[in-house]
């Protein structure tokens, strides 16, 4: 998700960038580490329920809210 890849333009890793940190502003337990080893919203979701102490669906309510309308 928040992991760069070889090859991507200016503006995506750009975007990736802000969504990261929009992340760890939502999520402060998030360390760069962290956001930049997850792949999948699946590794999000875990994650914040592990840290967070949240049900599996609350913290998967919590990451499709905030993905909805970003382009990852």
């Amino acid at each position: 998700m928040f992991g760069f890849s070889g090859g991507e333009s200016v503006p995506i890793v750009a975007r990736k960038r802000r969504y990261m940190v929009e992340a760890q502003e939502r999520w402060p337990f998030l360390t760069n580490y962290d956001a930049s080893t997850i792949k999948a919203p699946q590794q999000l979701i875990t994650m914040l329920k592990e840290r967070s102490s949240l049900s599996l669906a609350d913290a998967e309510k919590d990451v499709r809210e905030w993905m909805a309308g970003k382009n990852f």
